[in-house]
């Protein structure tokens, strides 16, 4: 037995061997004219266009790599993440010839074969470019872009087998590496043979994207609003310090984390707040007598 509503030409010829089959039972192909099928369309189509005018996933999107639905959801906690890597990296960047490559490795229970990064990788490439251009960047011009600009990316999946128990997210956590750059603050370069490269790695922890690591040192803080990292030497009093100024000049601290090599050596604290803090705040900062630099970032 068979129902058939498509043919190769519409409307089929009476003689076709196919209709006049007594196991096959064919209807016009005209489901979608409808009227209820045309409300429905238009109704997608406009929940379509509010959800990308908002910034959400799109699992129609004309001319876009086909990324199915079900890897839209499961991947949806880790576009944010992806973005705010970028974000982060780019303003880490400090002069030089810019940024050329990136390279983005992928910790992950999954089989590398099992793991669709192409919307990932795209929304990396959107934090790096749209904070030092006009492109807006997406799914679809994503690579293209990239090309444009002279920055290649490269991707790498690695598996974490001795943490997977059966019930793991898709993707442990994603590092960014920004080689042959300066950075602006010096915690978070690599020294390396090729002339030195930014590390960063995040998480997502309860829906929302964490920063986990900054060069060798780890941290744990919300990648939220803005963030101050500050490395000075490990001491008591230094969250206070920091605090006081801050608390001085109304800005108001979301999360904090401090992460160190050893006790008494050297110290990154990050700190998430909710205003930016102004020229006078972020130089006085500066100026306490343990803090060896810092910087401010807008995520």
């Amino acid at each position: 037995k068979a129902a058939l509503d498509v043919f190769t030409e519409e409307p089929p010829s009476p003689e076709s061997k196919v209709v006049q089959h007594p196991n096959v039972t064919v209807t016009p192909h005209l489901g979608a004219s409808t009227k209820e099928a045309q409300e429905g369309v238009a109704v997608e189509i406009a929940e379509a266009v509010v959800g990308a005018l908002k910034g959400e996933l799109s699992a129609t999107a004309v001319n876009a790599p086909m990324v199915p639905p079900e890897v839209l959801c499961e991947l949806a906690p880790y576009v944010n993440l992806a973005e705010k890597l970028g974000r982060l990296g780019v303003q880490l960047v400090g002069g030089g010839k810019g940024i050329q490559s990136v390279k983005v490795v992928y910790k992950s229970c999954r089989d590398p074969d099992d793991l669709d990064t192409r919307l990932l990788r795209a929304m990396i490439t959107k934090g790096i470019i749209e904070p030092i251009s006009d492109a807006r960047i997406n799914l679809v011009n994503a690579d293209f872009t990239a090309k444009q600009k002279g920055l290649r990316i490269s991707e790498e999946r690695v598996v974490v087998e001795s943490q997977c128990s059966g019930d793991e997210p898709p993707i442990e956590s994603i590092q960014v590496q920004i080689s042959n750059v300066k950075s602006k603050f010096a915690s978070a370069q690599d020294d390396d043979n090729n002339g030195g490269s930014i590390s960063i790695e995040g998480k997502v922890k309860y829906g929302v994207p964490h920063l986990t690591r900054l060069g060798s040192f780890s941290v744990d803080v919300s990648l939220e609003g803005n963030l101050i990292l500050c490395r000075q030497v490990d001491q008591p009093g230094m969250i206070g310090q920091v605090g006081n100024i801050l608390g001085e000049s109304n800005v108001n601290v979301s999360f904090m984390s401090v992460g160190r090599i050893g006790k008494r050596t050297n110290a990154i604290m990050a700190i998430g707040v909710d205003e930016e803090p102004d020229k006078d705040t972020l130089k006085r900062i500066g100026q306490v007598s343990a803090i060896e630099e810092f910087v401010f970032l807008d995520l």
